[in-house]
């Protein structure tokens, strides 16, 4: 592969090693009129590389006890692989096969292209996909990250073997970070290093200005509520807005804000919403890790005779970030929830494989995940408000429900924007 980032993680595990190789490629970089390409490709990679047709690939796999997967996010196309440290010299090159010499038969891009169609169509039948594709578009548009990764199924159907072969090229032509993690063999690093792959220091710093200027056009939606009709008994709610790169400075204060929103059933949504008033009957945030303007959005899924008193409360927990000073006992609770949280995204090799990967992809450095531990205690309520006040001030709704419950929503959403 080449260039190559190597990232090592040696850890103590029963003769276990999970190798993820992050191309930055993922559904935002789909071309014009072929959304869900990179998706598309991702699944068709694990069939058929090199000198291996598919079940070739899947014999030696299965044969060796080992998972090899690929999946393609927002930002990256992920590929995954698990096994004995005794099969990695076997095996890991396979990922180099998988990027540098795809098969892209026809009748398996056929295949999965069809797999794909049919999980779009249940996501149709979902209400909430359906309130979330509707907020992306909203927060987004025609944008990078206006899609699913899995696609548009307009577009999905044209997709054909010979439109994926130049996204292959282009990937081999990006670079990679391989990051192993677990029982790493010290004949392996030999066989890597005669490859041209070997670890490479990491001290980025994250650039915000350049970040920002990208992201900018993400934030200036007209449109302030997207209604999706749908004839069922619920009404699904998504509340927020396009955010910051992940490894911004701001963006552990909106992590912990999200914390003490939205995690567990101590937090302030989980409370409000069920507990106190009982009008919920799922309630979280979304807020993942992203290279650009990433989601803040409170989604709620509750009765239709229950949904203006939802949408009340949803609006009221929005503004307080921005208004009242989170108090010391739950931006405690929130440190707390914090720690825990990457405390659990790292109990296996191939989580802590992939947070790697995920680091030196968006451009971070390595002790990102320590630097945050450290800044952490020096975050207050005052800056988590003023994080809230600079980045929060421009929520979106979208709406997936009986038409006349949406749009009674809908009107509620107006009135409380006229009283801003």
């Amino acid at each position: 592969m080449s260039p190559t980032d190597l990232v090592l993680d040696p850890v103590q595990t029963p003769g276990v090693l999970a190798a993820k190789l992050w191309i930055g490629r993922g559904s935002a970089a789909d071309p014009i009129g072929q959304r869900g390409a990179h998706q598309l490709l991702a699944s068709v990679l694990t069939r058929g590389c090199g000198s291996l047709d598919a079940m070739q690939m899947a014999d030696l796999v299965e044969g060796c006890g080992a998972g090899l997967r690929c999946d393609t996010n927002e930002d990256g196309l992920l590929i995954s692989l698990k096994c004995r440290d005794l099969d990695s010299p076997q095996l890991l090159p396979l990922l180099s096969s998988m990027v540098h010499e795809p098969h892209l038969q026809a009748d398996q891009v056929n295949l999965e292209r069809e797999l794909s169609l049919q999980a779009l169509q249940r996501q149709r039948e979902d209400p909430f996909h359906l309130a979330f594709d509707g907020w992306r578009h909203l927060a987004y548009g025609l944008g990078p990250y206006g899609h699913d990764p899995l696609g548009v199924a307009g577009e999905l159907e044209q997709l054909t073997a010979a439109s994926l072969r130049p996204i292959a090229q282009s990937l081999s032509a990006e670079g990679a970070i391989l990051a192993l993690s677990g029982s790493i063999p010290a004949g392996l690093l030999d066989q890597l290093r005669a490859d041209g792959i070997s670890p490479q220091s990491n001290s980025a710093d994250f650039d915000s200005d350049a970040r920002d200027l990208i992201d900018q056009a993400s934030l200036s939606a007209e449109q302030k509520v997207y209604l999706h009709p749908q004839s069922t008994e619920q009404v699904v709610l998504m509340l927020g807005q396009p955010t910051l790169p992940h490894g911004h400075p701001d963006d552990l204060a909106l992590r912990l804000l999200q914390t003490h929103l939205g995690t567990g059933m101590s937090s302030l949504l989980f409370r409000r919403l069920r507990e106190d008033h009982g009008v919920a009957y799922d309630v979280g945030v979304h807020h993942p890790a992203r290279a650009k303007a990433s989601p803040f959005v409170l989604h709620a899924s509750t009765a239709v005779d229950k949904a203006l008193t939802t949408l009340d409360l949803l609006i009221m927990s929005w503004q307080e970030l921005m208004e009242h000073t989170l108090e010391a006992a739950d931006l405690n609770l929130a440190r707390a929830k914090f720690r825990g949280q990457l405390a659990h995204a790292s109990q296996t090799t191939g989580q802590r494989a992939e947070r790697r990967a995920q680091l030196r992809g968006l451009g971070l450095p390595d002790n990102h995940d320590h630097r945050c531990m450290e800044v952490l205690e020096t975050l207050d309520g005052k800056a988590l408000r003023l994080a809230a006040s600079r980045h929060l001030a421009n929520p979106l709704l979208s709406l997936c429900g009986p038409k006349s419950a949406i749009e009674s929503l809908a009107e509620r959403w107006k009135q409380a924007l006229d009283q801003r």
